[in-house]
């Protein structure tokens, strides 16, 4: 044991070590030495549980190395999403535009003006230059932005209806991801939520039987992560806004994943827009920024001037606000809208929903072709296979494509697992899927596929 120990080398003996060099001038002395007393811990606790030295203890300029390479790499990694699902919440959801990218960049790297008034010299607001765009967009009369969609219904509620009831389907008290429900908000806005009619069926009769000396307001939520079909009855927005008129309130809607252009016109369903709300007459509309729409995480509200003035003024605003990154993303994403006809180019999302399975097909067959005598102990084939839009987007849409699979010759699930596990390991990691025992690479969302194919082929 005494002997083992001595093998342990000290600090200083390491440090003047010339094998050191290079992680002294990357990684400073301070972190170096820390690293390699981390180091003699571990191995004088593997001496003591063990009664032997670790293997790595054979180079310990390569052992600080790979733990001081480790603790230094980005948590937040770039993947190659081929999981089949385009909008992945746990993958960051929308990929940004090359315009949206340039304006972070710059944004990140100079001053700007977020809340700078550059004809009066003074302070200005930060929504501003973005809410122009979006009445632009909408035909709403102001806007305002937040950090997601979340926090959007958050404020919608608490500055409008704190204390009153606030009227809503029974059929859209939604829960998304993360366990995040409209009775909850509601509860965390003030409000007193007042459910009407039953889980398939509301009527407008429901909704003016409610409204009371304390009703607040009316509220839709579009439920866009579930579908009820069958004996189902809805009230649409232009109804429900006739009743609001009446009783002088205003209408609330949560759209989720809100989409400003007609989806149908590239063979999507079609999706509830914004600017067809606020044509009927509805008070305030909230959606996301980075699901349909194609952008940064942010939560949008368009809708009266009035109101939108109130949500300004809230003091949850200030806690829900978006930084100057957010802002430039979103208004860099707002601005390619304005020329429609080239959305399917400039915009990935739409791009990746939008691709002809034929296209997809061709690219996965090319990818088959590459790797098959690489990956011998696989059997690969290329697939027809149904990609997901996901984020709560159009949830029972499948959109036709095709994948690349791998399937064991020996039909080991195991060996399966293994692959995937290797695949996560890599410099720019592979994200597929294990389903029916083959590993699917789906191929939608694609664009690198010359990088993809460099590191799977070492």
């Amino acid at each position: 044991m005494t002997t083992l120990y001595s093998q342990i080398p000290s600090t200083d003996r390491l440090l003047r070590d010339e094998a050191f060099a290079s992680l002294l001038t990357t990684y400073g002395h301070s972190r170096v030495t820390q690293t390699l007393r981390q180091l003699q811990d571990e191995a004088r606790a593997a001496i003591r549980d063990a009664q032997r030295l670790p293997a790595w203890c054979e180079n310990w300029a390569q052992a600080a190395s790979q733990r001081l390479e480790h603790e230094n790499s980005h948590a937040l990694r770039s993947v190659f999403n081929l999981s089949g699902t385009v909008l992945h919440t746990n993958l960051g959801r929308a990929v940004q535009s090359q315009a949206a990218i340039d304006a972070v960049t710059t944004a990140m790297g100079s001053a700007v003006t977020l809340e700078y008034d550059l004809d009066g010299a003074g302070r200005g607001h930060r929504d501003r230059a973005i809410a122009a765009l979006l009445c632009q967009l909408t035909g709403a009369e102001d806007a305002c932005i937040v950090n997601n969609n979340a926090a959007a219904v958050l404020l919608m509620l608490a500055a409008t209806s704190a204390g009153g009831e606030v009227v809503v389907s029974r059929g859209e008290l939604v829960e998304i991801g993360g366990a995040f429900r409209i009775p909850d908000v509601m509860r965390q806005a003030g409000c007193i939520l007042h459910e009407v009619g039953t889980t398939n069926r509301t009527h407008a009769k429901d909704y003016r039987q409610a409204i009371n000396a304390n009703t607040a307001a009316l509220m839709k939520v579009h439920t866009s992560n579930y579908h009820i079909a069958g004996f189902t009855k809805a009230v649409e927005e232009a109804e429900l806004v006739e009743l609001a008129q009446e009783a002088d309130l205003p209408v609330i809607v949560d759209l989720g994943s809100g989409s400003l252009v007609d989806l149908s016109l590239y063979g999507l369903p079609k999706e509830p827009m914004p600017q067809a709300l606020i044509a009927a007459g509805v008070s305030l509309v909230s959606f996301s920024g980075d699901k349909l729409l194609g952008g940064p995480q942010a939560g949008i509200i368009v809708g009266k001037k009035a109101l939108i003035e109130q949500l300004q003024h809230h003091p949850l605003k200030r806690a829900l606000r978006a930084d100057k990154m957010t802002l430039a993303a979103l208004e860099a994403t707002l601005r390619l809208y304005l020329h429609p006809e080239k959305l399917t180019q400039n915009l990935p999302t739409l791009r990746y929903l939008t691709r002809p399975q034929a296209e997809i097909r061709d690219q996965a067959q090319r990818l088959c072709d590459a790797l098959t005598a690489r990956y011998s102990e696989f059997a690969l084939r290329v697939e027809p296979c149904l990609s997901q839009i996901g984020s709560g987007s159009l949830p029972v849409e499948r959109l036709p494509g095709a994948a690349l699979t791998f399937t064991p010759h020996d039909g080991s699930g195991r060996r399966l697992e293994a692959l995937a596990s290797e695949w996560r390991t890599l410099p720019q990691p592979v994200i597929g899927r294990i389903y029916e025992g083959r590993l699917w690479l789906d191929c939608r969302c694609l664009d690198d596929e010359s990088r993809l194919l460099e590191i799977l082929l070492k």
